[in-house]
């Protein structure tokens, strides 16, 4: 792997990025995913400001080199816990800080942290001003258009302009509403409308501020163009993870720069020494592999892909050979077929 990816500059730092996603965005699946894209700006999933606190620091914020740009999601809503928090993470080489200001569970809400924090414009600037007086490096904040009955216009409108007075560098809008009252937390992305044109509003008032969309934007063709619209960014969440491919085509079309790998299973094989290091360590076969079972998706023999590592990655002591002769299973399907798709980029 290349563990001196390459860094985008300031004006294009939020142009594409995978979104935090509980879970799912762990240390691994940010590995995998630079071997996918050396541009894409990678999120870790969100993680507390007790956890950072008061948890195991080296398991909870741990990152490798190859994946900056990489930006720590926290979750809180005490000014000084936050900026705590945020000092530790800027210490430990994060590129930027996000405050969730959009999660709508149970959990965050009993917490005051996430969605909830809409309702309270002045706390989430108290926070961002903290954060900002405690590190260098960016902070941001990732936010849903409105919540419950909160007129988006205005609701959308009096947090960005309080978070930008406290320093904010950049916001990400989710572009829905969030319901803390009646959704579960996967309805709330799936069930509110999406309103892209409310995101678009806040940035032609706000010329001068980074602005990137979130919010059931699929493929990279989409997210090219909101990109030709006034956004400044586009942040991809369950396309990226779901189908991974999708993100070779990141640098070539959104950067005009080469694919870190020319295909889907040259990026496989560009992750094996991550995955060696990894399992000598004492990692586990099936924490790398489960991030991967969507990478052959529509390929020839990506459903014998899947099969053999659920099956075979979760057994203990599952080691390299078990992905090798996943790998194997997709190439022997495509000489059977003459279809050697798996050895190119799949459409965006």
């Amino acid at each position: 792997m290349n563990h001196g990816a390459a860094r985008p500059s300031p004006t294009d730092a939020w142009t594409f990025s995978v979104a935090p996603m509980m879970d799912w965005t762990d240390r691994h699946c940010r590995a995998f995913h630079r071997v996918l894209t050396r541009r894409a700006r990678l999120y870790t999933e969100m993680v507390t400001t007790g956890a950072v606190l008061r948890g195991d620091r080296a398991r909870l914020l741990r990152f490798d080199p190859c994946e900056h740009p990489v930006a720590v999601q926290l979750g809180g809503s005490d000014p000084a816990a936050l900026a705590a928090a945020a000092r530790i993470c800027a210490d430990m080489g994060y590129d930027e800080v996000n405050l969730n200001v959009g999660c709508p569970s149970d959990r965050v809400q009993e917490g005051r942290f996430g969605a909830c924090l809409m309702a309270e414009p002045g706390l989430v600037g108290d926070c961002v001003a903290a954060m900002k007086a405690a590190v260098a490096v960016p902070v941001t904040v990732k936010c849903r258009i409105g919540i419950d009955d909160q007129d988006p216009e205005a609701a959308l409108d009096i947090l960005a302009d309080t978070v930008v007075a406290a320093g904010a560098d950049a916001l990400i809008v989710h572009a829905r509403k969030a319901w803390l009252q009646g959704l579960s937390p996967r309805e709330n992305r799936e069930v509110p409308p999406l309103d892209y044109g409310r995101v678009h509003r806040l940035k032609a008032r706000l010329p001068a501020v980074p602005v990137a969309i979130n919010g059931g934007i699929g493929t990279i063709a989409a997210a090219a163009g909101q990109l030709a619209h006034v956004v400044d960014g586009v942040m991809m969440g369950r396309a990226a993870y779901q189908e991974p491919w999708r993100l070779l085509a990141v640098d070539p079309e959104l950067f005009g720069e080469p694919a870190p790998a020319a295909s889907a299973r040259a990026a496989a094989e560009r992750f094996l020494p991550y995955m060696a290091r990894e399992l000598a360590a004492g990692e586990r076969l099936y924490a790398m592999v489960r991030h991967m079972l969507g990478l052959f998706h529509g390929v020839p023999g990506a459903r014998a892909f899947r099969r053999h590592l659920a099956t075979e990655a979760v057994k203990p002591g599952a080691g390299l050979d078990v992905f090798t002769t996943a790998l194997a299973l997709v190439r022997e399907r495509e000489a059977r077929e003459e279809l050697p798709r798996a050895d190119a980029v799949l459409p965006s």
